[in-house]
């Protein structure tokens, strides 16, 4: 007897329904794998932001060299002291200079009141320039202040200007011309050291021009 309720599947209908039923099955895995790796990243970010805890270290982080890190270290610690030392002074150069400044008569006429006062005057008020004028045959000249006239020059400036300068009298520009380096050097580091003071001194007059103020008289 033939049964009705089991009739023969034609082959290219059964295999449809193989394949309709094998690619559900993909799309329901392919879902569930989204759903676990989208919890798996809700629950990263939450322990990420729990507080106190210390972020990983990613691997090539922990083997990087510790000779590395030391020398990173080192080069920051000490950058910022080669520069600090790069801007002081010499205080041994510094003290030179004051000796020289003191003993080889640039105060006598380039510090106001210096010999008036038996050269006790503040060491800020040294090497200020003067108002008292020096009259004679070349006209008046007045002391420099080289606190200011220094003030803007070089180590290199300074010596190239003592090595050539040729100053109305009474400067003895030909003493300066024989000092050393060293001691050019020493003046130009104290004065420096010194910082810029005092108001520029009167400009020099020509022969036959009266000066006004005091003035020193030199023989006509």
């Amino acid at each position: 007897m033939k049964d009705d309720f089991f009739e023969p599947i034609p082959l290219g209908a059964l295999l449809a329904l193989v394949l309709g039923s094998l690619a559900s099955a993909v799309l329901t895995v392919g879902t569930a794998a989204t759903f676990l790796m989208a919890l798996m990243l809700t629950a990263g970010e939450a322990r990420a932001a729990q507080p106190g805890e210390r972020p990983a270290v990613a691997p090539a982080a922990q083997g990087a060299p510790a000779a590395t890190a030391a020398r990173a270290a080192q080069t920051a610690q000490t950058a910022p002291t080669r520069k600090t030392d790069a801007r002081r002074p010499d205080r041994a150069l510094v003290a030179r200079g004051r000796y020289l400044v003191q003993t080889a008569g640039c105060n006598d006429c380039h510090t106001p009141g210096y010999a008036e006062a038996g050269g006790k005057v503040p060491e800020q008020a040294w090497l200020t320039g003067d108002r008292l004028g020096w009259r004679g045959p070349w006209g008046t000249s007045y002391a420099t202040n080289l606190r200011l006239r220094l003030a803007e020059m070089s180590r290199d400036d300074w010596l190239r200007y003592a090595r050539a300068m040729q100053p109305r009298p009474p400067m003895p520009w030909f003493n300066v011309r024989a000092m050393s380096d060293q001691d050019l050097t020493a003046i130009w580091a104290w004065v420096k050291a010194m910082g810029p003071a005092g108001e520029p001194a009167p400009q020099a007059l020509p022969p036959g021009q009266a000066p006004v103020g005091p003035v020193v008289m030199f023989p006509q």
